[in-house]
């Protein structure tokens, strides 16, 4: 892992960090720091992320998993980036299959067909093996990621996209999770072969294989806890990690219904209001 590079100061960070906390409290949208900034690292937006993340959690949330975004060699090359991006997941964020979910709370709101892997024992490391991550893993069940922005993804007035520093600073562009009721062992079946039918109105809009997070989606969880492991944190147990989207993120409004079917391996359903 290379060398840590922060170009920001304290304060711009708290800074940061504070106006995406208050978007987040509001439901609303700040500019994007990219737009005043220029030069800003990816360990800048981590360390964004973190301040106004572990707000929520000093104020009584608590961190339920992480995330992993931008595994697609397409997404990665679209944002200009070789790896993807993770964010923290938080209890207050987590459904059920069958929510109903208030549109507004979710500014500029899209949905993904993931894989969330459940833990039952701690994984730590920078050289685990797929092997590893399925011992490791107590089921595995469906899931749908919830996007949100924070920040503009396409500036209303100046027409500039955010870039990966601004996703990544926006808690990789998470809002939350719904899963499934379905549980899975992880030794049921070949993960890889995983396919998800991602449906809006009744209209299919997407389908995918789990194959396409990084050839298999524990690699998703591979990719988190090499990431966390130089800061000295680990994966534990209970903790829910979503592996990586496996279909195209469609907009959502209200008045939306949301289905993803995964065969075998049960479905999801959702509705906007």
């Amino acid at each position: 892992m290379s060398q840590t590079v922060i170009t920001l100061s304290d304060n711009e960070v708290q800074a940061a960090a504070d106006a995406l906390y208050a978007a987040d409290a509001a439901h609303s949208q700040v500019e994007p720091l990219s737009a005043r900034k220029s030069g800003l690292t990816l360990d800048d937006a981590y360390a964004i992320q973190s301040r106004w993340i572990s707000r929520k959690i000093d104020e009584g949330d608590q961190l339920s998993g992480y995330k992993i975004g931008l595994t697609s060699r397409t997404m990665q090359r679209a944002m200009g980036i070789e790896e993807p991006d993770f964010g923290m997941m938080l209890q207050s964020s987590t459904l059920q299959t069958g929510a109903k979910i208030s549109a507004n709370d979710y500014p500029d709101p899209m949905i993904e067909v993931e894989l969330a892997f459940v833990l039952k024992q701690r994984l730590s490391g920078e050289d685990l093996s797929i092997e590893d991550v399925m011992q490791a893993t107590d089921y595995i069940v469906p899931a749908l990621e919830l996007i949100s922005a924070r920040s503009y993804r396409v500036h209303p007035e100046t027409g500039i996209r955010r870039g990966v520093v601004d996703t990544i600073a926006d808690n990789a562009a998470y809002g939350g999770i719904i899963l499934g009721n379905q549980r899975t062992a992880p030794d049921a079946t070949d993960w890889r072969w995983c396919g998800g039918i991602l449906s809006k109105n009744g209209i299919v809009e997407d389908t995918g294989l789990a194959a396409a997070v990084l050839g298999h989606p524990a690699m998703g969880i591979i990719w988190i806890a090499k990431r966390l492991a130089p800061h000295g944190i680990a994966l534990e147990p209970g903790q829910i990690l979503l592996s990586g989207s496996f279909t195209a993120a469609i907009p959502v409004k209200a008045g939306d219904v949301i289905d993803a079917d995964y065969g075998s391996l049960g479905k999801i359903t959702c509705e906007f209001n």
